[in-house]
């Protein structure tokens, strides 16, 4: 299978020749999930996974939860909930929302509350190689010490920082010796949940989080790390940076997989904005396959608008599958049906093109429907669709 790395910018074969691939995608932030930005991200991942399996292979996958956070602060705040309460329950419902999709749920599933011991492990390794210092409590990695910094986004410095700023970043932190420099740990501030560190009570800042996470449960080289295309800067560099030289091992990753962005009004759907269609809402409408259908219609790095009428054709689309699958049959074509799984299975093994996958299911259930193809075209649909995450009944 040949997926395109983010980092490298070239189309590359998956490892082969070990026990298991490893696969690591961040997570939420759960404090008001799940929209259906997040939805593409986890079925794309959900349809390679389901691809690779269906095809004999093992994979180990760990998707995070980010349980601890400024966002999560805020709404608990807002909410007059405990920063735990809020997080635990928008976890609760972002799993039910995966089930209810028919997702292939995580093998680890870690929050970063209960990983602070590997997380501080990481950032004394930095400290004693002097890429982080202490200032007042906190640590701050220090960009200027790393000139691999910036490999995976290729920005410049002003690019860089404006970036950086726009998700969070505080370049007027007057700890640090660079308005880039990122926080590894957060000195205590009063309110605020802590965690014992070397250097004081505190909490972890976000990028070191997957760091410690996907190295503790999956080692030092992943076949695969991926999540949604606005993590490549900041979030995704500075994990690069971490993890590269805490451990000493390069690269951090194979292949860097990055999930375009659902937009709504002409903005990426967002919490922060605010414009978003939520998968418990959409669900009332449509089912799951109808979903997925809808998603898979575009392909992972082309970032599309939400369309309601799109929507419903996906729906339509997915029942028509359904329809042939109950259709009754005489007549087959097993040499038709053999061609047409060889282009499914070429569409998925070139970088997921799941639209052309679709377009493949469509003549399947045209044929069945017409009278072409029979019952060995009812098990490739049946078949073939189940290997990304479909699941249309016999």
């Amino acid at each position: 299978m040949k997926l395109y790395d983010s980092l490298s910018r070239t189309f590359k074969t998956l490892p082969q020749g070990h026990d298991a691939i490893t696969i690591y995608v961040c997570g939420v932030t759960p404090y008001d999930t799940t929209h259906l930005g997040h939805a593409y991200t986890y079925l794309v991942f959900d349809g390679l996974i389901r691809y690779l399996e269906s095809q004999g292979g093992t994979v180990r996958y760990v998707q995070n939860v980010t349980d601890i956070d400024d966002d999560i602060l805020r709404k608990s705040a807002d909410l007059g909930l405990t920063w735990d309460e809020l997080a635990d329950r928008e976890t609760a419902q972002f799993l039910a929302d995966l089930r209810a999709l028919n997702t292939r749920m995580p093998d680890l599933y870690p929050k970063a509350s209960e990983e602070t011991e590997a997380m501080i492990d990481i950032i004394e390794r930095l400290v004693a190689d002097e890429l982080a210092y202490v200032r007042n409590g906190s640590v701050y990695y220090h960009v200027a010490s790393d000139p691999n910094f910036g490999k995976l986004s290729q920005y410049d410095y002003a690019t860089m920082l404006r970036t950086a700023n726009e998700r969070g970043n505080h370049p007027d932190d007057p700890n640090k010796e660079d308005p880039l420099d990122f926080v590894l740990w957060q000195a205590a501030q009063p309110g605020e949940p802590t965690w014992p560190s070397p250097w004081g009570a505190g909490r972890p800042g976000w990028h070191i989080e997957c760091s410690a996470m996907a190295m503790r449960h999956l080692g030092p080289t992943l076949d695969i790390h991926g999540g949604g295309a606005d993590l490549l800067f900041p979030h995704h560099e500075c994990e690069i940076a971490q993890s590269e030289n805490s451990s000493g091992q390069r690269p951090f990753v194979q292949i860097w997989l990055h999930i375009a962005m659902v937009r709504m009004e002409g903005e990426k759907m967002s919490k922060s904005l605010g414009n978003m269609v939520f998968i418990r809402d959409l669900l009332q409408q449509y089912d799951a396959d109808a979903v997925r259908a809808y998603l898979y219609a575009h392909h992972y790095r082309i970032s599309f608008e939400w369309n309601e009428a799109e929507m419903a054709a996906a729906a339509r689309r997915s029942a028509t599958w359904q329809r042939a699958l109950a259709h009754e049959v005489e007549h087959d074509d097993e040499a038709t049906v053999s061609t047409l799984a060889d282009m499914f299975h070429h569409a998925i093994q070139e970088d997921l093109n799941t639209p052309t996958a679709l377009k493949v299911l469509d003549e399947l259930a045209d044929g069945i429907l017409i009278g072409q193809l029979g019952q060995s075209g009812q098990a490739a649909l049946a078949g073939l669709s189940r290997t990304i995450g479909f699941r249309l009944a016999v």
